[in-house]
């Protein structure tokens, strides 16, 4: 896969975490004291450091039993199966799902600092496909009223139990289809100075609809550029592979200007040298 160098923009590691390496279709990465092994369809070349090498540092490996699912293998024992990592002054936790995820998307440091920057006090945010609330913390840090909606009631849970250990107060919580809960928001007229979305390449709704982001890619962008009011933010993240740059771009173009516009290609550096592609990014300031 070709990427020009000057559209990308780096998801960077920080104290807590980092990417150790990738290749042959797998990940490692350190989160605090605990070293993974993730599988990791975009690390199509070879690693820095051999598998043997790999699997001496590891603590967990995942092994994928179906295209959705699958399970962690024990490398050292008495690895624990959840634990805390922090960023700057917020405190996530993470634990071992049958997903591969850990509760973290560490690309998302390049949004993280675009959020620092971007948001003040007083501000309205709305975080659609919000997760674990890394997001959502990050504006709440800042000042901002946030408002923090996901369709799946454990993830809501998850984020509320990272606001506590954050020492943070009053996100508003919803437990509700995305996009539905957008459209909603326009008709009671609402505005935001920020919305944040970060939505699945696939999944189900809040009560089962099936779900595909290249289906609905045109709508949610409609919704949130209704939301927004003059001068407000917009970050959009894609890993899908039926949703290509120049998607964004003709979809987005429908509503922004061109110089309203940043669309890019993420990636993460590994301690290794290698780059790992991870997904694309929409930013527009409307």
């Amino acid at each position: 896969m070709a990427h020009e160098k000057k559209l990308r923009e780096y998801g960077l590691p920080w104290p807590e975490y980092q990417l150790l390496d990738a290749g042959d279709g797998k990940k490692l990465e350190r989160w605090g004291q605990i070293i993974t092994i993730r599988p990791e369809i975009q690390a199509d070349f070879k690693p820095g450091w051999s598998y043997a090498q790999w699997h001496n540092m590891a603590h967990w490996e995942f092994e994928e039993q179906s295209s959705t699912q699958g399970r962690w293998l024990n490398i050292r024992p008495h690895a624990p199966e959840h634990w805390l990592i922090t960023y700057g002054n917020l405190t996530f936790g993470l634990k071992l799902t049958k997903f591969k995820h850990l509760g973290l998307f560490p690309e998302q440091q390049a949004n993280w600092r675009f959020i620092k920057n971007q948001v003040s006090a007083g501000q309205k945010i709305l975080n659609l496909f919000a997760y674990t609330g890394a997001a959502s913390l990050v504006a709440r840090n800042k000042g901002a009223e946030v408002v923090h909606v996901d369709s799946v009631r454990q993830l809501i849970t998850w984020a509320n139990e990272n606001r506590e250990r954050s020492a943070l107060s009053d996100i508003k919580w919803v437990h509700e289809d995305a996009l539905k809960f957008a459209q909603r928001e326009l008709k009671r007229g609402k505005q935001y100075d920020g919305i944040i979305m970060d939505p699945p390449a696939w999944g189900l709704g809040a009560k089962g609809e099936k779900w595909k982001l290249e289906n609905h890619l045109s709508g949610l962008i409609e919704a949130a550029y209704g939301l927004m009011s003059p001068g407000a933010f917009l970050i959009v993240n894609t890993y899908s592979p039926k949703v290509e740059i120049a998607d964004l771009a003709s979809t987005a173009g429908q509503y922004f200007s061109a110089h309203q516009l940043e669309i890019k290609q993420l990636w993460m550096p590994t301690k290794t040298g290698k780059e790992l592609y991870c997904g694309n990014l929409l930013r527009a300031i409307k």
